[in-house]
């Protein structure tokens, strides 16, 4: 039965619906955050707003604070639902490194006896040219790609994500390029709520001591529930409303959270900034981009890579024995390939030397096998790295046909002799 992609997914993200909405692995915390939202403007409509619905006579204008109430905060819960049920922008993971980067390297291995092994050698970061000035960009060896600029792998995911701000626990999400604009939305809504709840509350007060002509202890003790909603909106409001003034600056100076705590020490250069105005247009009317991954498509079998024949039955001993093992056995190989070539070539010598009528002793299958022994040299082998969809190194070894050709063309330098010398 076929799978999709959502099932075979290597991140640590939850799925529900069929992978139709995407969480974090910390998407608990989501519930907490409901209840915080929702258990506070649920007293404030049951024991405040209900009690303001004639406060104000003109057009029963109190019902509009109850009202506004469940409004806004089905609005916020919409914000977070947004925020925390989307795909951030996770960048696919690569099944095998890129190729184009890769290039070999020969080293002496001792364990090998000495033999020429190739090297893997692998850049580690790119440069990329962003608003004409040079940004590294660096290489995630759990993703197997280069981080685009702005990108960074998220340990709590376990993804790459683009323009990566920061893992937010009280969304149970990462906050990337394709949620933030939420994000900021839902925090600066939950703020502004905040003060609707501790305003409404703090009027209410005023109205008790108005009807009983009494003081703000006696109005406190006539209503309980918004002394505490006002206590409850306070201290939200440090959390919120400072997180709310912080990712202003972030956007004034298109900053990101991560860049700002890790590289404020630098004094580098912004090489994103574009002005306050510009830097706005880009996080709220820009056009989000769609999803990279399309989480409910089946998977699709990768196409088996062209292998040597040579190659193909030795893959299975390779998973589970020494690669070293591997390299040696291959080389001997080699040089028994050689042999046998350099042996045919001789045997053709010796019969062309025996047309001709020459009188020296013949070569014997015993000379020809000493004459190897002495003289032949050891093929040089030549590698191709190949990386399995698991990133598994394994090697593929060849003879050079070129240098089995000079080989040949040496020994048959030194075997031909001519009669006269034969003789002697």
């Amino acid at each position: 039965m076929e799978k999709r992609v959502y099932q075979v997914w290597k991140g640590s993200n939850k799925f529900i619906l069929g992978g139709r909405l995407i969480f974090g692995p910390d998407a608990k915390s989501l519930l907490v955050t409901i209840l915080l939202i929702t258990v506070p403007v649920i007293i404030f409509c049951v024991f405040v707003a209900r009690h303001l619905r004639h406060a104000f006579s003109s057009y029963n204008a109190g019902y509009a604070i109850l009202v506004v109430a469940i409004v806004f905060t089905i609005y916020v819960l919409i914000l977070l639902f947004l925020t925390s049920a989307r795909d951030p922008g996770i960048i696919p993971r690569n099944l095998h490194p890129p190729e184009e980067e890769l290039h070999y390297e020969s080293s002496v291995s001792a364990e090998a006896g000495g033999r020429q092994t190739p090297g893997l050698q692998f850049p580690r970061t790119k440069e990329v040219m962003v608003n004409g000035f040079q940004v590294r960009v660096k290489y995630c060896d759990t993703c197997m790609l280069y981080r685009p600029p702005r990108c960074s792998h998220c340990s709590i995911c376990n993804n790459c994500v683009e323009r990566f701000d920061h893992h937010c626990p009280w969304v149970g999400q990462c906050i990337g390029l394709r949620n933030y604009r939420y994000f900021f939305m839902f925090v600066s809504s939950a703020t502004l709520l905040c003060i609707y709840v501790f305003s409404m509350s703090a009027v209410y007060i005023k109205v008790l001591m108005d009807d009983h002509h009494g003081t703000v202890w006696k109005a406190m003790q006539e209503s309980p529930p918004s002394v505490i909603l006002m206590a409850y909106c306070f201290i939200a409001l440090w959390f919120v409303g400072g997180l709310t003034g912080f990712h202003l600056y972030l956007i004034a100076t298109n900053q990101t959270t991560y860049e700002n705590f890790r590289f404020r020490a630098d004094n580098r250069i912004n090489v994103y900034n574009l002005g306050c105005p510009s830097n706005f247009l880009e996080v709220f009317c820009t056009k989000i981009k769609p999803s990279k991954n399309n989480l409910r498509s089946f998977v699709r079998e990768e196409a088996p890579r062209p292998t040597l024949p040579s190659t193909q039955g030795a893959e299975a001993e390779d998973l589970g024995g020494d690669p070293r093992s591997k390299v040696e056995d291959d080389l001997d190989i080699g040089e028994d390939l050689l042999k046998i070539s350099q042996r045919h070539n001789i045997e053709e010598i010796d019969e062309d030397i025996r047309s001709r009528g020459s009188n020296g002793p013949a070569h014997t299958a015993l000379d020809v096998d000493s004459f190897l022994e002495s003289d032949h040299r050891a093929p040089t082998i030549r590698s191709e790295t190949r990386h399995s969809s698991w990133g598994r190194r394994s090697g593929s070894w060849e003879i050079a046909t070129d240098d089995v050709l000079v080989n040949s063309k040496v020994t048959e330098s030194r075997s031909h002799v001519t009669p006269k010398e034969a003789r002697r």
